[in-house]
C-alpha cells in the first residue's frame, strides 16, 4: 500500500515522499528497542532476585531500573524524531503543490509555440499569452515559497534530529556511567568450597546511586550550540515580510512580494496579481498520505 501511495505523489516530492517512509522505519526500530530494553531490564531484575544472592539480586535490580531509563530514552528519541519527521512532510507538500504550477506554466508555453507554427495570426495568442501571464506569476509565487519552505524546514527539521541525538547520548552516557558504579558494589573475589560470603551490607549505597542517577537526568541540560534562523522575517503566506531586502524568485533585487509578476514576456506587459490567486496556500499544503 505504501508503495501505491508513493506512485500517486507528484514526481517532485517522491523522493523527500521515499526519505519520510524510511524515517518512519528507523523511527519504529527505536521504539522497538526501546521496548525491549525495558523488557529486558525487569528480565534482569527477576532473574538477580531467583539467584537468592543478596548482593547479585540488589546488584540486578538496580542495574534493571537504569537499563529500563535506558530504554525509556530511546522511547523520548523516537518521539523527538517524529517531530524531526513531520516536518519533513512540510516540505513534501510544498514540492507536491508547486509541480503544477510548473506544468500549468510549460503546457501554456508549449500551446502558444504550436499556435504559433499553425496559424500565426490567431485571434486565440492573445488570450493564451495573457494565460501564460498568469501562470508564470502563479508559478513565481510558488517558487518563492518552495525555496522558503524548503530552507527554513530543513534546518528547524535536522536541528531537532540533531539535539535529539546528542540528548539521548548525552543522557545515556550520564546513566551508563552510574550503572558502571553500582558494579563496584559486587564483591566477585573467588571462594573455595565450603566457605561463606560476608553478609551484602551496600543496599544503601546502591540506592544513593539511583537518586544521584535521577538528579542528574532531572538537571540535564543543553549546552550545544543553538542553530539560528531567520525565519521570523517570513509573512502568513511564507514570503517575507520586507521584500525590499531580498531578492526575487529571478534573482532580482525588485523590491516586489513576488505577486506581481516581472514585465515583458513574448513582448505583452504582465498585468499586477497582487493575490495570485492560483499561488500556493500554505495554510492548506497537499494532503499526501503517511
Amino acid at each position: 500500500m505504501g508503495a501505491f501511495q508513493g506512485l500517486q505523489q507528484p514526481e517532485m516530492s517522491r523522493k523527500m515522499g521515499r526519505l519520510i517512509k524510511t524515517e518512519g522505519d528507523v523511527i519504529g526500530a527505536y521504539e522497538v528497542a526501546g521496548r525491549e530494553r525495558i523488557s529486558v531490564a525487569s528480565q534482569l531484575s527477576e532473574w538477580g532476585e531467583s539467584t537468592e544472592d543478596d548482593a547479585v539480586s540488589d546488584i540486578s535490580d538496580k542495574l534493571g531500573v537504569l537499563l529500563a531509563e535506558l530504554g525509556e530514552q530511546e522511547d523520548v528519541y523516537a518521539q523527538n524524531m517524529e517531530d524531526h519527521r513531520a516536518l519533513l512532510k512540510q516540505i513534501r507538500n510544498i514540492e507536491a503543490s508547486v509541480q503544477p504550477t510548473r506544468e500549468n506554466r510549460a503546457k501554456v508555453a508549449e500551446e502558444i509555440q504550436r499556435l504559433k507554427l499553425r496559424d500565426p495570426t490567431s485571434a486565440k495568442l492573445e488570450t493564451l499569452e495573457q494565460e501564460l501571464v498568469r501562470a508564470e506569476a502563479h508559478n513565481l509565487v510558488a517558487e518563492a515559497q518552495l525555496t522558503n519552505v524548503t530552507r527554513q524546514k530543513m534546518k528547524e527539521a535536522y536541528d531537532i534530529h540533531l539535539a535529539a541525538v546528542i540528548e539521548k547520548g548525552e543522557k545515556q552516557i550520564l546513566l551508563a556511567r552510574h550503572a558502571k558504579r553500582l558494579l563496584n558494589y559486587l564483591d566477585d573475589s573467588p571462594v573455595v568450597p565450603g566457605d561463606q560470603r560476608a553478609a551484602y551490607e551496600h543496599t544503601d549505597d546502591t540506592k544513593h546511586v539511583l537518586e544521584e542517577a535521577e538528579n542528574d537526568l532531572r538537571t540535564w541540560e543543553r549546552t550545544d550550540e543553538p542553530v539560528h534562523t531567520s525565519a521570523g522575517e517570513t509573512s502568513a503566506n511564507l514570503l517575507p515580510t520586507n521584500p525590499g531586502k531580498t531578492e526575487s524568485a529571478n534573482g532580482v533585487a525588485d523590491g516586489s512580494d513576488g505577486a506581481e509578476s516581472v514585465k515583458a514576456v513574448n513582448g505583452i506587459e504582465k498585468p499586477n496579481l497582487p493575490h495570485a490567486s492560483g499561488a500556493i496556500d500554505t495554510q492548506q499544503p497537499v494532503a499526501v498520505p503517511y
